[in-house]
């Protein structure tokens, strides 16, 4: 598991580009499979559009009640795999609320890739991998 996965909150904000102007969204599933992180939407949403036209993103999350935050950047690119949807219903039940299954025609799942990022703890601002 990955320094960057371990920094485990409830919900992480997502930023993209809409036009020429940033957006910015909460998320709440997230899994790491071979060290990538994978998360999902639905391509009936403007994020889902945003990916597709400008796959460059930024992840903050905050961890509830401390100082303690991550910054996490990269591209994005949508994965069609039944098999990996599959994982990622197994992995973050809540996310069955949204596709009733693998083959939800809706249910887009993303990988990122040419992933950095950077933790701060008290005030310590690490480099992870």
């Amino acid at each position: 598991m990955s320094q960057t996965y371990e920094f485990q909150c409830e919900t992480f904000f997502v930023a993209t580009i809409s036009e020429n102007n940033p957006a910015v969204r909460p998320f709440g599933a997230v899994m790491e499979f071979e060290e990538a992180l994978y998360f999902s939407t639905a391509n009936t949403k403007a994020v889902y559009l945003q990916f597709k036209s400008n796959p460059a993103i930024q992840i903050i999350a905050l961890k509830s009640g401390t100082r303690e935050w991550i910054r996490i950047n990269g591209n994005v690119v949508e994965i069609d795999d039944l098999d990996m949807k599959q994982k990622m219903l197994d992995e973050c039940p809540s996310l069955s609320k949204r596709f009733d299954s693998n083959k939800s025609e809706n249910f887009a799942l993303f990988k990122l890739t040419e992933m950095t990022s950077a933790l701060n703890i008290n005030g310590e601002f690490t480099e992870l991998t």
